[in-house]
C-alpha cells in the first residue's frame, strides 16, 4: 500500500492538541468527506480512505454537518416528480 507523508509543524500539532498519530486520522476523515461531499469519492470509498465502516462514516458525515446524500435537491425532487 502506498505511503503519504508530509511535513508539519510542531506549532500546528500544539495548536490542536493533537498527537500525529491523531492528527493524520482527522485529516483522513477530513478529505474523506469533503471528497464525498464533492461527489470525488463514493460512500464506500470515502468510508475506506477515512479508515472507517460505512455505518461510522454516516455517523462522522452527520458530524461535520454533511448530507449523506449525493443527489442535489433539485435532482431528488425532478427523480420524485418523474417517477
Amino acid at each position: 500500500m502506498p505511503t503519504v507523508s508530509f511535513e508539519i509543524s510542531e506549532s500546528v500539532l500544539a495548536g490542536l492538541r493533537d498527537d500525529p498519530d491523531q492528527f493524520g486520522r482527522d485529516l483522513r476523515l477530513a478529505a474523506a468527506v469533503k471528497w464525498y461531499e464533492t461527489g470525488k469519492v463514493s460512500q464506500g470509498r470515502a468510508a475506506e480512505i477515512a479508515g472507517l465502516s460505512r455505518a461510522e462514516f454516516l455517523v462522522a458525515l452527520a458530524r461535520f454537518g454533511t448530507t449523506p446524500f449525493q443527489a442535489s435537491p433539485r435532482e431528488i425532487s425532478k427523480e420524485i416528480s418523474s417517477g
